[in-house]
């Protein structure tokens, strides 16, 4: 369900406020929606090492049937 345009202002406001009152506080909070934004990167990565590794794979398997 969305939040109406006061709904919204307000929390805004709220979180302007946690943030001059606990910056540290704000920071962890902030943090708690990032373990998707987390997984996607470690997703990517290991993609992309895998990747890597077929690659040279292959490129190990072209010298090994040149030089047979």
């Amino acid at each position: 369900m969305a939040l109406s345009m006061e709904e919204q202002r307000i929390l805004t406001q709220i979180e302007v406020r946690l943030s001059e009152d606990d910056p540290r506080l704000a920071q962890r909070l902030a943090r708690l929606g990032t373990p998707r934004t987390y997984r996607i990167r470690i997703r990517t990565i290991v993609l992309a090492a895998t990747a890597v590794i077929l690659v040279l794979a292959a490129a190990g398997a072209a010298v090994a049937a040149a030089v047979l």
